[in-house]
């Protein structure tokens, strides 16, 4: 007999919808026990509506007590022990390892962001004082902060079951800022999914919330997503994954009579630049290091390094010899399910389909067994690679394009062609940081992060982390989706003028009772504001 999975609408489980599916185990290609039923959309309305009642409530809530939930959601994760863990590879096949690595992370995100609420100064409190006797008119009392946006509705990232799902850094941040939210569930791995919404609404009743601070809706279909877009008392939107994905949300909320936005993390080929001197002094160690990040996790993450820029030479044919090498001696790891199996291959024939693109090794998937694709190495020139900006397009798995170039200046060229992507990395040598620096100055235009002598996997969740760039990478460039300032999505500034200091928010009063530093007359300070000051 199946089991039945569950929708947990405002602490609810509720399965009003007659459509249904199952995650697939990618390592075999075989359904699940449990039967999932996609939410309708009178269950998308209670979730929502249910939110809008909560953010009422939890609009006037302290920092400290958001902290609280965060700490709170964080225990009951780890108290999931094991059974999270075996739950998400057989959904996903990650492996417990890296799992449990994520898990971690997951963890580690939510209580960083109630240190962060606890200190205070993410509300950036700025106050412009009065100045009376200033000719020819007189300056009024102005001060600022930030404040929560409302519901939100958070989607799910297959490649990342904890990390970027229902617990996730988009969940934490909104949170932290106060904001219910309303969580689309990856189809890949609902059951992960319903066990960490479970720990998170226990967080919830446990902490005395609105039930209606927190949903998981599950779903297959576009249909889900749209719907909850296009919501009227949805604020704001995050979302990981494909262009496709991304760019159809940003389109819809676009289209409400009241638009919102939309932090959308769409993907990204992450270029790599190696100067000849950085192969000369280590291409060996190099070539490791590169293919180690190529195909990390099966290559499904969105800082893959998927596009490479090589001195056209004899050593840098050597060092493109040396990757290839090292690609087809790794056993491929197994996708996420069969859909990125599909837009992998389809993506692959795509590039060789162009003029001037050839296959060095791999470019098939590898038949028998899980969903898996060969590792798979495409080359090509820059003048090709300059002339056809499809070439910027996405392989999302253990896939890399060279970019084989004549000289410094087609190098520079090239960087000069780029998109929008999340990161770009240079390996230099000492005796070439001149030119770095001035592939350093193309890029920064066109990537969220810049890489110097190594590789771009691995996304610290710190103050400095910016994870985000220029479309088609995102949505919103100013934005980052890790790391603490990921919360300022779900803030937005209102300025109170010449309002008295009893009804100002503590954040702004003279006293500053919160002890929090502010901008007070274009100075950083925790001191306390004098009158006439």
């Amino acid at each position: 007999m199946a089991i039945t999975g569950h929708n947990l609408i405002a602490g609810q489980l509720s399965n009003d919808g007659a459509i249904t599916f199952r995650s697939i185990d990618p390592r075999r290609r075989t359904s699940g026990d449990t039967v999932f039923y996609e939410a309708t959309l009178e269950e998308i309305e209670r979730a929502v509506r249910a939110a809008a009642d909560a953010f009422a409530e939890t609009r006037t809530y302290s920092p400290g007590r958001l902290a609280d939930l965060l700490e709170r959601v964080a225990v009951e994760i780890e108290a999931l022990g094991d059974e999270l863990l075996e739950t998400a590879d057989r959904e996903t096949a990650l492996g417990l390892p890296r799992l449990a690595s994520e898990r971690a992370r997951t963890t580690g995100q939510l209580r960083a962001f109630a240190a962060l609420l606890r200190e205070g100064s993410y509300v950036e409190a700025i106050i412009d004082t009065a100045l009376p006797d200033r000719q020819p008119t007189p300056r009024p009392d102005i001060r600022r902060m930030l404040f929560p946006i409302g519901p939100v509705t958070v989607f799910a990232a297959s490649n990342f079951p904890l990390a970027f799902s229902v617990a996730g850094g988009d969940t934490a941040s909104a949170f932290a800022a106060g904001c219910p939210v309303i969580l689309k569930a990856h189809p890949s791995h609902p059951a992960t999914s319903e066990l960490t919404a479970q720990a998170v609404n226990r967080a919830v009743q446990a902490q005395g919330f609105p039930a209606g601070f927190f949903s998981l809706v599950q779903g297959a279909s576009v249909d889900v997503g749209q719907a909850l877009v296009r919501h009227p008392a949805i604020e704001a939107v995050a979302f990981t994954g494909s262009l496709r994905g991304g760019r159809a949300l940003f389109d819809a909320a676009a289209a409400r009579a009241r638009p919102i936005p939309v932090y959308a993390e769409m993907g990204s080929v992450n270029p790599v630049f190696f100067l000849p001197g950085a192969i000369r002094d280590g291409g060996a160690a190099l070539a490791e290091g590169l293919v180690t990040s190529v195909t990390l996790g099966a290559g499904q993450f969105c800082t893959n390094p998927g596009l490479l820029f090589v001195p056209d030479t004899a050593e840098g044919r050597a060092f493109v010899g040396m990757v290839c090498e090292r690609m087809a001696a790794r056993e491929p790891g197994v996708l996420l399910n069969a859909q990125i199996e599909r837009g992998l291959i389809g993506a692959v024939t795509e590039t060789l389909s162009h003029p001037g693109v050839e296959c060095l090794i791999g470019g098939e998937a590898v038949p028998g067994g899980g969903y898996c694709f060969a590792n798979t190495v495409l080359q090509t020139t820059a003048s090709t690679f300059i002339a056809d900006p499809a070439l910027q397009s996405e392989h999302f798995g253990p896939v890399t394009l060279v970019v084989l170039c004549a000289d410094e200046g087609e190098m520079l060229a090239a960087a000069g062609a780029l998109h929008g992507h999340l990161t770009a990395s240079i390996h230099a040598a000492p005796d070439e940081w001149s030119v770095a620096a001035a592939l350093a100055d193309r890029v920064r235009d066109r990537v969220g992060r810049i890489v110097w002598n190594g590789f771009p996997t691995g996304v610290e969740v710190v103050y400095a982390m910016q994870h985000g760039g220029p479309y088609p990478a995102t949505t919103a460039p100013a934005s980052t989706s890790v790391g603490l300032t990921a919360i300022r999505r779900f803030l937005r500034p209102v300025a109170f003028q010449n309002m008295p200091d009893a009804l100002l928010p503590d954040a702004l009063k003279n006293a500053n009772p919160l002890g929090i530093w502010r901008i007070v007359n274009g100075q950083w300070t925790q001191e306390k504001v004098s009158q006439g000051q």
